[in-house]
């Protein structure tokens, strides 16, 4: 019996790559466990968190939102190890299924221990596991195309950012549920076996996948060639602006949380829990991508020509312009008012443009423009992107702690503080991505 091969480069062929329907399942699943787990975080941080002893030995707020920004920026910095392990050695579907075992791992033992002993340990193991398969997954997608049907890898990455706010969605609204009603165990424990569900589910794809081999040590002298240098160096500069919409953007799982705990969380006949109202902005993207896609974008088209660098850069204000509303809403609570949790649904249509406009065509180009044999490497360049944001959120809360307790930035002055790094960020963009020399990168297919 002759042995089965992988398919080792795309087929030519006009339609969407057979092996999509299992990543889009993977992702759905893999995100769902993911975004369950960080959005009940920060209230598990601040109402849940054991002892050694037994005992309830919670953070305050300020700790909290350092500690879980902390955890994000380390999710998005690995993604340079799987980079480097995928590339080189393991290739790419090797190293999503070795490491997906290892974020099971993680989401078990935070469900199993809720002292800081079984928190530590698992926000480390689901930081190594999740982060080190990010750029692969997305290079993945990217992969599995050639040029026969490059022109539906644009409608490709929006099912692909859909599957993961469906995901994203279901959990944000089951998961704060679940650890109300029974606990730290099962609302970490839904999620673990979500995470398990997707890895069989992507393992179950692997004969329909294109796997790139690594290229091995000789992708490492390729980084410094001097043509592909110069274009990691713009990549980079692009990124780093990039880092500022997404601090930004991971407040709504934390300040933005604790926000709700002090409004009034009923509205339109429901009983919203502080940590429920995030499901919102997944549930947006399912709505919004469509009418982007189909109204938005073609009527901005024929005003002036959209780029992907164009959507970025206007993400990025109406981003900076969502957070006037926390602000008023900071404002109304240091009068004595309790604003309606409906204003958080409200500056969520805000962030959930800001994040059409900026983080999908963001993915989009980074994968485009990277070298063919660096699509990996570069993907984890922009999820490090992620991660700056993240760090930059993390010193903030850390640096305006006050021995008291207090905060440097109270109240309104807080998302004041961001909205501004966020327009001062965008002036310094806008001249960088008019000059940026734009060239894409696509997989040669199968003879």
């Amino acid at each position: 019996m002759a042995k089965r091969e992988y398919l080792t480069a795309p087929l030519p062929s006009a339609k969407m790559p057979a092996g999509i329907p299992y990543i889009l399942t993977n992702e759905a699943a893999e995100r769902f466990a993911f975004y369950g787990m960080s959005s009940i975080l920060v209230v598990f941080m601040t109402k849940y968190l054991m002892g050694s002893d037994g005992v309830l030995s919670v953070m305050g707020d300020e700790q909290a939102k350092k500690w879980f920004h902390l955890f994000t920026a380390a999710v998005y910095f690995t993604p340079l190890l799987g980079a480097l392990l995928s590339d080189v050695w393991l290739g790419k579907y090797r190293t999503i299924v070795v490491f997906s075992v290892v974020y099971c791992v993680g989401f078990a033992a935070m469900a199993w221990d809720h002292t800081r002993v079984g928190l530590g340990l698992g926000l480390i193991l689901i930081a190594l596991g999740s982060g080190v398969i990010k750029p692969c997954v997305s290079a993945n997608v990217g992969d599995q195309f050639g040029q026969s049907n490059k022109h539906l890898i644009s409608k490709m990455y929006s099912w692909f950012y859909f599957s993961i706010n469906l995901g994203a969605c279901i959990s944000m609204l089951a998961c704060p549920w679940l650890l109300d009603k029974y606990g730290p165990g099962v609302g970490f424990g839904v999620p673990a076996a979500l995470m398990v569900f997707a890895t069989v589910a992507f393992v179950a794809g692997k004969w329909k996948y294109v796997h790139i081999p690594p290229a091995g040590e000789r992708i490492v002298r390729e980084v410094f060639e001097k043509e592909t240098l110069k274009i990691l160096a713009r990549l980079c500069v692009i990124f780093v602006f990039v880092s500022m919409f997404f601090a930004l953007f991971y407040q709504s799982q934390s300040a933005w949380v604790l926000q709700a705990e002090k409004m009034n969380l009923r509205w339109l006949g429901v009983n919203w829990l502080p940590a429920q109202v995030q499901f919102v902005n997944s549930f947006y993207i399912i709505l919004m991508i469509p009418l982007f896609a189909y109204v938005i974008y073609p009527a901005l088209h024929r005003v002036f020509p959209l780029t992907p660098l164009r959507k970025i850069g206007i993400g990025m204000f109406v981003t900076a312009l969502c957070f006037v509303v926390p602000a008023w809403v900071e404002i109304e609570i240091a009068k004595g008012a309790s604003p309606s949790i409906g204003w958080q649904f409200f500056a969520y249509v805000l962030l959930t443009a800001g994040e059409i406009l900026a983080s999908i065509p963001v993915l989009e180009f980074a994968y485009t423009q990277a070298p063919k044999k660096l699509k990996t490497f570069v993907m984890s360049l922009y999820l490090l992107a992620i991660s700056l944001g993240n760090v930059f959120s993390a010193l903030v809360n850390h640096f305006i702690q006050n021995e008291d307790g207090s905060s440097k930035l109270p109240g309104a002055s807080y998302y004041w503080f961001f909205a501004g790094a966020m327009l001062v960020t965008l002036v310094l963009y806008i001249p960088v991505a008019m000059l940026y020399p734009v060239k894409e990168y696509i997989q040669d297919e199968k003879a």
